[in-house]
């Protein structure tokens, strides 16, 4: 059984830094636990809820799957693993899912999710074998931020068109947004943190106000929370098994890859201690984890960049912290009135947070265009990127026989080998590989 290194509760209150192996007293660890499992909440609820699957199973997989992940990398890389939103534009493509209630086809999504756990797991076994070199060359910052990018951007039609039947939803939405705007930009500590979540909760109380308190709009159903029982086992879904859905999903697999990558290097700096040494097994913890979590009717599963932020503000990167948050989200994920509550949420409440996520999404993979020093001048990353883009946002697909790749999936395959195709850049140039930057 692991073991932690005990530091006393005065290191916490000094400012003092706990490591992967040490742990404070179990009161403050347990204490900890529980501000992760808030860090994580709101993103982890909101990924299942777009793409119509059971908030219940995803809180309860997010947690076996950070138990998983614990064990794979024996307890060396503190990480919690939350739904994934590199899956939702795969998975509405492959399920058709129109942004409201349960998502009926969830089962061929499952199955795709299945494969791209696979494919992770096997990358993760490569990389255990050989070193990440080969994956920093295959997908450098102009091929990672172009497919995040596109993430983000293939989703916008959804909140704008599917999730606001009305002049008074979408004018709910913009509410929404400017909601979540405002809590991140004058608000400071926990609550900036967990913009989305207070943004939705602010929101749904304006909603409530206009529809149940002025009759305005279709008014929020309570009596859905009060029929439920605070405990009992979730929906369980078994997944199907579709050729066509598995091409499309498991192509996630890069986009998981290179997250978790940036996700231990942030670690590593943080902590200065070398996680390269368990970066295949991280990337097998999560494939294992993102299968079993399909296997049960939940969502992909991927380190969660909020709960790196939580370490990085409170300096406290111990693992025990996140066996107390994995444990915590279990428990959750066997309450219906938790589930209840969360189905409660208007639509157009859920489109507005939307809207704000998805370009989230978008500007992350900019992001990672500018912190690596993305060179446009050159044309073999201008046109790398130029094409992505357009092929992800206007949904170019390709079919081949009964099989048809769409959007983020042409995409993602087309970054990779136009990357490849168009070789390496001519003699003097600089083509901004991973971390470095262009010569001018």
């Amino acid at each position: 059984m692991f073991s932690w290194a005990e530091k006393p509760a005065s290191v916490l209150r000094q400012g003092g830094v706990i490591g992967p192996d040490e742990r404070l007293p179990w009161p403050q660890t347990a204490a900890m636990g529980v501000q992760h499992v808030i860090a994580m909440f709101g993103a982890t609820v909101l990924a299942p809820l777009l793409m119509g699957f059971d908030p219940n199973i995803a809180i309860l997989m997010s947690g076996v799957g950070t138990l998983i992940f614990f064990l794979v990398t024996g307890g060396k890389v503190p990480s919690y693993l939350g739904s994934s939103f590199a899956f939702i534009g795969v998975v509405i493509a492959a399920t058709s899912y129109a942004g409201k209630g349960p998502n009926l086809n969830i089962a061929v999504a499952l199955g795709g999710i299945i494969a791209c756990g696979l494919l992770y797991a096997l990358i993760g076994a490569v990389v255990q074998a050989v070193g990440t070199g080969w994956i920093e060359r295959f997908m450098p910052p102009v091929v990672t931020g172009a497919v995040v990018a596109v993430i983000g951007l293939n989703l916008a039609g959804i909140p704008i068109k599917n999730m606001a039947a009305n002049n008074f939803d979408a004018w709910m939405q913009a509410v929404t947004f400017v909601s979540v705007a405002l809590v991140a930009v004058f608000t400071r500590g926990m609550v900036q943190r967990l913009l989305i979540l207070v943004g939705l909760i602010v929101a749904s109380l304006i909603y409530a106000l206009l529809t149940n308190g002025l009759g305005l709009g279709k008014p929020i159903a309570l009596s859905g929370i009060a029929a439920a029982p605070w405990f009992g086992a979730p929906a369980f879904t078994a997944p199907v098994f579709s050729g066509a859905a598995m091409l499309l999903i498991a192509p996630v697999a890069i986009i998981l890859v290179a997250e978790n990558l940036g996700h231990i290097k942030a670690v590593t700096a943080m902590t200065s201690r070398n996680l390269d040494p368990y970066m295949g097994r991280a990337f097998i913890g999560d494939g294992i984890a993102t299968m079993v979590s399909g296997a049960a009717g939940g969502t992909g599963v991927t380190t969660y960049a909020e709960n790196i932020g939580v370490m990085a503000a409170t300096k406290i990167y111990s693992t025990a912290i996140f066996v107390v948050a994995a444990v915590i989200a279990v428990v959750l994920g066997f309450s219906p009135k938790f589930g209840a509550v969360i189905q409660a949420i208007p639509l157009p409440v859920m489109g507005g947070v939307s809207i704000v996520v998805f370009g989230l999404i978008a500007v992350a993979g900019a992001k990672i265009w500018v912190d690596n020093r993305v060179d446009f001048s050159d044309n073999r990353n201008l046109l790398v990127a130029a094409i992505t883009l357009v092929l992800g946002t206007g949904d170019f697909t390709l079919r081949f026989g009964g099989f048809a790749l769409g959007g983020i999936g042409t995409a993602t395959f087309g970054a990779i080998l136009l990357w490849a195709l168009l070789g390496r850049a001519r003699p003097g140039r600089e083509t901004a590989m991973a971390g470095d930057a262009p010569v001018r």
